[in-house]
């Protein structure tokens, strides 16, 4: 992931003034800025350049963004941040769902959304790989390789959205001990609350489908009752 300083980000709304506003705030703040008017516009930049993070409002004609996260996220791990009407908690939970790394709720103050971005940028602490401790983790017909954060299945790498990234470091860091939904909102470098908690549940159920034969009964990422999520490797 780019330092933040010469992160690429890329601004899709039809509002041609909330364009222009956050082109100049986030260019102000040290960030290279792309702009696109519409899903059909932001695909034909995406074919042609590199993106460190999409800022995507949900509500624009033809295509909308919840659309268009969908699409993206079957061939791109690049962290996404939606822009959602006041109010429509179903439309942040499809967002999520749909693949989208955190949302804002319009209208919001500049400085709020460069939070949720640079938090979305921050890097998750490596795992330390020390000599006794495992590289991999075997989860079932998985494996995680702990130290290029990669989930594989046989020689098929299984593509992690940045924030799916996020949570495997952070479990595989403490094996066999339950994380509250609480720590892992504070390392995701997210606001507290319960909105946010309950976006964590989206994600950890996202991340199963990946980990799990039967992500409804889950084997390796297991809720612990009253204590959150737990990786349990074989």
């Amino acid at each position: 992931m780019a330092d933040h300083t010469d992160a690429h980000i890329l601004i899709v709304d039809d509002d041609e003034r909330i364009r222009g506003l956050l082109q100049k705030f986030l260019a102000r703040n040290g960030y290279w800025v792309s702009a696109a008017r519409d899903a059909a516009h932001a695909r034909r930049l995406l074919d042609g350049l590199e993106f460190d993070l999409i800022v995507l409002d949900v509500m624009m004609p033809g295509e909308d963004g919840l659309a268009l996260t969908r699409s993206l996220r079957t061939t791109l791990d690049t962290p996404i941040l939606l822009l959602t009407a006041k109010g429509e908690s179903g439309d942040r939970i499809t967002g999520l769902e749909a693949g989208a790394d955190d949302y804002l709720s319009k209208p919001f103050e500049p400085k709020e959304l460069l939070l949720r971005i640079n938090a979305i940028l921050r890097r998750v602490p490596k795992v330390e790989a020390e000599k006794e401790v495992p590289k991999t983790l075997q989860l079932g017909a998985n494996r995680y390789d702990l130290v290029r954060g990669e989930l594989w299945r046989g020689a098929d790498l299984i593509r992690l959205t940045a924030t799916e990234s996020a949570l495997m470091k952070i479990f595989s860091a403490c094996p066999h001990e339950p994380v509250t939904r609480g720590k892992l909102v504070e390392d995701l470098g997210r606001d507290k609350g319960q909105a946010q908690e309950r976006a964590v549940d989206v994600q950890i159920t996202r991340l199963r489908r990946k980990l799990e034969s039967d992500p409804k009964s889950p084997r390796y990422l297991q809720t612990v009752r009253g204590s959150g999520y737990m990786l349990v490797p074989d």
